[in-house]
């Protein structure tokens, strides 16, 4: 993202790009140049219009003064306190403009040579600050206008020599074609950057796309909205850790080939990554067939909710490799693989690990080191969690007691709690209902399913059973 500092942000600036791909500040046309350029044209209409009459000769001591101003202006507002003032360009024109309304004021209000004046004025106004810039102008102009020819006096005649006229009309016409000039190049400075920011832009959104592979939604999105440092700094969190593996999976290494084996890793870390983000965990790395997800950092919705929703998560992992399996099957792998879960909940410390050039986001502490021996103690298809898990998800979810474990770094043993399934999915009014046999595989989940699927469910359901019918009557 480019950034442009504050002093240079205003409608009379352009925005490019130097070759090194830095910003660069382009204004429409130097306000010491524009105004050594007004004056001039003011001071050659003096002169002219003085050696033509049109003019009171005294005016020509104005020349001085219209040759010297620019100079005095742009020492002013470079080197004295005034360049620290907001709007500093915006209010010299304001100045700019009186000085005008009195010279047109001392001129007797001479048609051409006024509105030659006034056209320089106002043009400069409307690029410099817009409209509210030519409002404000036009009032101070009418009133140094109106004083200076309250004190003056207007024109015998408002008439004016030919070539008064004609070297005042040149003037402005010169003046507004060379501000017109730096006004297209700031248009095409303008739009050249903004093509340059749009492509910066998209390639760091493809690049930060890249980059969120790699990271967990949950970190990659603390990071690119600025909410987290990218630092070596870690703290310490209640947390609700996750580690899973595959029953199994060694030996079917060993009668699979690598390419298929890969394939059918990738399928499984995909679907369960699914599950995971589906109820917000955070996905902290795989490893082999393990995988590793942790709850309540870097957001959190409570001890008791980010507890639950660590072992909602697993529940429905278990289930749904049951239809993963049936998949498999079908494609010709026939080893039962099952997966096995541990869950603890507790005190860890969570944060950057590692040097300044490679991090690691991740936790560490003795919850992890329990969820993974649970993990390893687990049954295929198993479920264990430690008592702190069980304290905060106990109305909820009906576990069953599993005894005792003695665990490095922990003094006393440790109760340890299977996960059975929801309490509201368990007596006769559950909502989910699951079956599995070779060639046959249900799950169902009847708060989840809308009317229009109940239609489809139960013709897929009668199909299947006319056709067992039909088999069993035939055999």
């Amino acid at each position: 993202m480019v950034s442009v500092p504050p002093e240079l942000r205003s409608p009379s600036s352009a925005l490019t790009m130097d070759h090194h791909n830095h910003p660069v500040v382009i204004p429409p046309m130097p306000d010491y140049n524009g105004r050594i350029l007004a004056y001039t044209a003011t001071a050659v209409i003096i002169v002219t219009g003085a050696l033509q009459g049109a003019f009171e000769q005294w005016l020509l001591w104005l020349v001085a003064g219209a040759l010297t101003w620019p100079h005095v202006a742009h020492a002013l507002t470079r080197r004295t306190f005034l360049q620290h003032s907001p709007r500093i360009r915006h209010k010299m024109l304001i100045f700019d403009c009186m000085v005008g309304g009195a010279f047109i004021g001392c001129i007797g209000l001479v048609a051409i040579p006024s509105v030659s004046v006034v056209l320089m004025l106002m043009f400069s106004c409307l690029i410099v600050g817009g409209i509210r810039q030519w409002f404000l102008g036009s009032i101070f102009m009418a009133a140094a206008i109106a004083a200076s020819v309250a004190i003056v006096g207007p024109a015998e005649s408002l008439e004016s020599p030919l070539l008064t006229s004609i070297l005042a009309i040149c003037a402005t016409g010169l003046y507004i074609c060379l501000t017109a000039y730096y006004s297209h190049q700031q248009a095409q400075a303008l739009m050249l950057a903004k093509t340059q920011i749009q492509n910066q832009r998209e390639q760091s959104i493809a690049l930060s796309h890249k980059l969120s592979k790699y990271l967990s939604p949950q970190v990659w999105q603390s990071i690119f909205t600025g909410e987290r440092d990218v630092r070596l700094e870690t703290q310490r969190k209640k947390l609700a850790v996750f580690f899973s593996d595959i029953k199994g999976f060694t030996e079917l290494s060993e009668e699979m080939e690598p390419e298929a084996l890969t394939e059918l890793l990738n399928h499984y870390f995909n679907e369960m990554s699914e599950v995971a983000l589906k109820y917000g965990g955070t996905i902290d790395k795989f490893v082999g067939d393990s995988i590793m997800v942790f709850f309540g950092d870097p957001t959190s919705r409570g001890q008791r909710e980010d507890a639950f929703a660590c072992v909602s998560m697993a529940v429905e992992m278990r289930k749904h490799m049951k239809i993963m399996r049936q998949k498999w099957r079908s494609q010709g792998i026939k080893t039962p693989l099952q997966i096995r879960m541990g869950i603890s909940t507790g005190y860890t410390t969570v944060g950057n690990f590692g040097a300044e050039n490679r991090m690691d986001y991740t936790i560490i502490g003795k919850e992890v080191n329990l969820a993974s021996r649970l993990e390893s103690l687990a049954e295929p298809g198993e479920i264990l969690i430690s008592y702190e898990t069980f304290s905060l998800i106990k109305d909820k979810i009906m576990c069953r007691d599993k005894g005792e474990i003695t665990v490095k770094g922990f003094g006393k043993p440790v109760p340890i709690y299977e996960v059975v399934d929801f309490r509201r999915d368990m007596g006769p009014h559950r909502s989910f209902l699951e079956h599995e046999h070779s060639g046959f595989a249900m799950y169902l989940d009847s708060d989840k399913v809308t009317e229009r699927e109940r239609e489809a469910i139960l013709a897929a359901l009668e199909d299947a059973a006319d056709r067992l019918r039909q088999e069993e009557g035939a055999s």
